[in-house]
């Protein structure tokens, strides 16, 4: 197919390319949806998408081809868009060191119903039987890779300092006391730095972080006995309130500069992740905007990068990229940030979109592989400028053009798409916001 040929031929072409491309998948509830992913095995890091924070097929089929990829080809570690300090609590039960989290905690902040689901609960007991029977060095651990818990990384920081390190914990309160007025909630605090002319917190963020680090090394060097993996959990949180306070003061200074800031850090936190891991394979769950190349979108056009750009540059052929896309169903979403959780209708999506494409290809499930340029008929296809839809916790189906579409290259955006027709909303455990519980700032994607 001519890149120079007009867009009404390329999208009267398109879908009969998709569909001689694509290979029929089986439901992601049954037994066999994931072996058609072994292919992807040879990466070190397999980033799998989602077009929305809300949809069952998502999550259930990234956790089929994430089981698969543990079982049967030694990956080890999944690295999630979720708050560090939650995570811990989930990988504490699945990898023996705690009971099942209690009905209500963690993920007490809108939007709840991202991980608190049935779909990540089943998940989490099946990673939990998986490791019962490995040695602790060989569990699969399961990690958060987001900027915003100031509050409870402040928390954990102390709490480890307190058990572990007494004599540091009355410097590193004075440290944190800078931040603490603000920890529930660091947007006003990054209002007041930069409207408001307060001192802003970075020093003593910064100070504590190397504290930290300059203890690990007095620690490793003297053999002093304190837990390796809990001073490992410590040093991220010190990481994370140092880049929560660069986040929340970005945020006032433009939205390319904050988004780039929580990008790099998720990467930052892969990359230690995969340094502290022994043989480390990671699979990250993300949304397709945090996952797919960022350069091959309107958000990279216009100056942001995430942290599929990063992986990709490096780590070249060992990284894979994997979108997910729906056409219609529900899905679970709020109408504006911190209202109630819905079970929302989305709508067909536009013809002139990548999800218009692949539903004129009349399959109900379907995986499309042109990772290394395999077919150039296929890439060529996938190499134009059209429409993608994203859906994050807030969906504005009356306004979707402008609230939830944009331009993307899939042959540049991803390796891979895995589609499904029709699908349908999580089911949230519970109230999806207790009462009371603070709420992060939103993050929309």
């Amino acid at each position: 197919m001519s890149l120079h040929q007009p867009l009404a031929k390329i999208l009267a072409d398109l879908p009969a390319t998709l569909r001689a491309h694509a290979e029929v998948l089986p439901s992601p509830d049954g037994p066999h949806f994931a072996e058609s992913f072994d292919r992807f095995a040879d990466a070190r890091i397999v980033l799998l998408g989602e077009a929305t924070h809300g949809t069952h097929e998502f999550y259930q089929a990234r956790a089929q081809i994430t089981k698969r990829l543990i079982k049967q080809h030694g990956f080890n570690i999944i690295a999630v868009e979720g708050d560090w300090p939650d995570l811990a609590r989930i990988d504490d039960y699945v990898r023996h060191g705690a009971p099942r989290p209690r009905s209500g905690e963690p993920f007490t902040r809108f939007p709840t119903w991202m991980w608190r689901n049935e779909e990540v609960l089943a998940f989490a007991d099946w990673l939990r039987g998986h490791n019962a029977g490995l040695p602790e060095a060989e569990r699969t651990s399961i990690r958060g890779l987001d900027v915003y818990s100031l509050r409870e990384s402040i928390h954990a920081v102390l709490a480890y300092l307190d058990a572990n390190c007494p004599e540091e914990a009355k410097d590193a309160r004075r440290r944190y006391g800078c931040l603490t007025p603000w920890q529930d909630e660091p947007q006003h605090y990054g209002s007041a730095v930069v409207h408001g002319g307060l001192a802003k917190c970075e020093e003593p963020a910064v100070a504590q972080l190397g504290e930290l680090l300059s203890r690990r090394m007095q620690l490793i060097s003297h053999s002093a006995g304190c837990d390796g993996e809990a001073f490992f959990d410590a040093e991220q949180n010190a990481r994370i309130v140092r880049a929560a306070e660069r986040y929340y003061r970005s945020m006032y200074r433009g939205a390319v500069e904050s988004w780039n800031l929580r990008d790099r850090h998720m990467f930052d936190t892969l990359q230690r992740l995969m340094a502290h891991t022994r043989e480390a394979r990671a699979v990250v769950w993300a949304h397709n905007s945090h996952v797919g190349n960022a350069s091959a979108t309107a958000m990279g056009w216009r100056g942001e990068f995430n942290i599929g750009e990063l992986v990709q540059h490096a780590y070249g052929d060992d990284a894979v990229l994997i979108g997910f896309g729906t056409d219609r169903g529900t899905v679970a979403a709020a109408a504006n940030w911190g209202d109630a959780m819905e079970v929302m209708q989305v709508r067909p999506a536009r013809d002139d979109s990548w999800e218009g494409m692949f539903r004129k290809t009349g399959l109900a499930r379907s995986l499309t592989d042109w990772r290394g340029g395999k077919s150039k008929d296929l890439t060529d296809a996938l190499s134009h400028a059209l429409l993608e839809r994203a859906i994050g916790v807030v969906y504005r189906p009356q306004t979707e053009l402008t609230s939830h579409y944009f331009e993307s290259v899939l042959a540049d955006q991803f390796d891979a798409w895995v589609w499904f027709e029709e699908s349908r909303a999580v089911t949230p455990l519970g109230p999806e916001r207790p009462h009371g519980a603070p709420e992060t700032w939103p993050f929309g994607l």
